[in-house]
């Protein structure tokens, strides 16, 4: 279904660009499944659905194991010219999944990766004892001493999601979003990117779908399952980073806010309120106090004017 959602948009997408004479790239687009009947089926739903059309770019199908598949991808990136890559993986279970060849996919940073694991079972196992399976993929990422059991899903993925940032380094970026169908059932989509303004795309999306926390989708929306996270906590973890630091500036803010999953918006609401209680001071390069409200944190600036100004906390 997820598959056919994705042409779907691509379709609409060209003739969206189409109809208001904007320039319509090609997107070449290829689903590998081991399983050949599976891709005997997407085929017959593209055709019988008209999900597809030569104009749109090349569909081709594959139906290779995914660990003889994932080199040879990492390969062709590697060799795209002015070409983008968007890899989208959904295995059978975890087991296969290691971080390093998701690393190799994004080394030549010409690619993001949307990641499905299904961490409810992944947490269950882990509760009740690591087993081999989520052994392999840990002990890759972190000594397994270190491996804290946890109390909870949403306990898990963040501390798993804290594993792969630190063992991919602050040249990309991950993040997730969660999606819970019940109570007992909750999976959850990894993004990886090595561009920050396509992570801040993929974080603004996921501010949009849960206005609140900015975690994830629920399915039933009667008991708020992501209390254990407020935007109250950026402040705290803003206030630490400033004050430990010496010259915290605005692009410095830029790249720490989006890691922890916020927006420039609500680093500005809480600097805002920081400065409105004396909390807070911004002075220029030259050591001039800013005008109240500037803060200039932004993609923008952070191309063109990473350290316009910085902060200090009273």
């Amino acid at each position: 279904m997820l598959l056919l959602i994705i042409l779907k948009t691509l379709k609409d997408l060209h003739f969206i660009n189409k109809a208001k004479n904007r320039n319509i790239p090609k997107v070449d687009v290829c689903f590998n499944d081991l399983d050949e009947l599976k891709i005997e089926k997407l085929k017959k739903n593209i055709i019988e659905k008209k999900l597809h059309y030569a104009e749109f770019g090349k569909l081709n199908y594959r139906s290779k194991d995914y660990k003889s598949i994932v080199p040879v991808l990492a390969n062709y990136i590697s060799k795209l010219k002015n070409e983008k890559a968007f890899v989208f993986i959904d295995p059978y279970g975890y087991k296969e999944i290691r971080a390093s060849e998701i690393k190799d996919i994004l080394s030549s940073k010409k690619a993001e990766v949307l990641l499905f694991l299904p961490t409810q079972f992944m947490y269950r196992f882990d509760e009740k004892g690591t087993p081999k399976a989520l052994i392999d993929i840990l002990e890759e990422l972190v000594d397994l001493k270190d491996w804290k059991v946890n109390n909870s899903v949403y306990g898990f993925i963040e501390q798993f999601n804290n594993a792969l940032r630190q063992y991919l380094g602050k040249d990309f970026f991950v993040d997730t979003f969660t999606i819970q169908k019940d109570e007992s059932t909750v999976y959850c989509l990894f993004f990886f990117s090595s561009h920050i303004r396509g992570f801040e795309k993929m974080l603004e999306t996921k501010w949009e779908i849960d206005q609140e926390h900015g975690k994830g989708w629920s399915y039933e929306k009667t008991i708020d399952l992501f209390s254990f996270i407020k935007i109250n906590s950026l402040e705290e973890k803003v206030v630490k980073y400033i004050s430990e630091n010496d010259k915290v500036t605005n692009g410095d803010i830029y790249e720490f806010i989006l890691r922890l999953g916020f927006l420039p918006k609500h680093i500005n609401e809480v600097f805002a309120a920081l400065q409105n209680d004396k909390k807070l001071n911004v002075f220029s390069t030259k050591g001039e106090n800013i005008r109240k409200g500037a803060f200039y944190i932004s993609y923008e600036n952070y191309k063109k004017a990473f350290d316009k100004i910085y902060f200090k906390i009273i």
